[in-house]
């Protein structure tokens, strides 16, 4: 949920001082500044809790650790392209892809009880997908409606 909160935070702290300097309300791109902070917040796990994110990961998926850097750098790459006007399409596509590229991992780590940040398998399981799946379905829709 801390990704959540972070997106709709800052998006109304955006909106906010946009308005108060503006005059004027800049929804589409305070909603691509929160969502490019959220995938820059996102990202740093990546890096932070590399092993467990592997963990996420079927064994027969090879490079699993450098797997996750790469996705790590993705979202990186993302939220600069979000912000970029004449890449903002294109990068909404392909964030759209990678957020359905990744359901699979948050599957697995739910079924199998994975706790990403301490690398171990007492997570939360299961209930963890009731709240992931609408949240990536959030995420997609976000996407898409800030970036046209």
């Amino acid at each position: 949920m801390k990704p959540f909160y972070l997106l709709l935070t800052t998006t109304l702290l955006t909106l906010l001082i946009l308005w108060v300097a503006s005059g004027e309300w800049h929804v589409r791109f305070a909603g691509n500044v929160g969502m490019s902070v959220m995938l820059l917040f996102t990202a740093l796990g990546h890096f932070m809790f590399s092993k467990g994110m592997a963990q996420m990961l079927p064994p027969f998926v090879p490079y699993r650790v450098p797997l996750v850097w790469i996705t790590g750098v993705i979202e990186v790459a993302a939220a600069i392209g979000l912000m970029i006007p004449s890449f903002r399409h294109l990068t909404a596509l392909w964030l759209i892809l990678f957020f359905i590229l990744i359901l699979p991992a948050n599957i697995y780590a739910a079924f199998h009880t994975i706790d990403y940040q301490k690398g171990t398998n007492d997570g939360p399981g299961l209930s963890y997908l009731w709240l992931r799946m609408p949240l990536q379905l959030i995420f997609i829709a976000w996407v898409w409606f800030f970036s046209w």
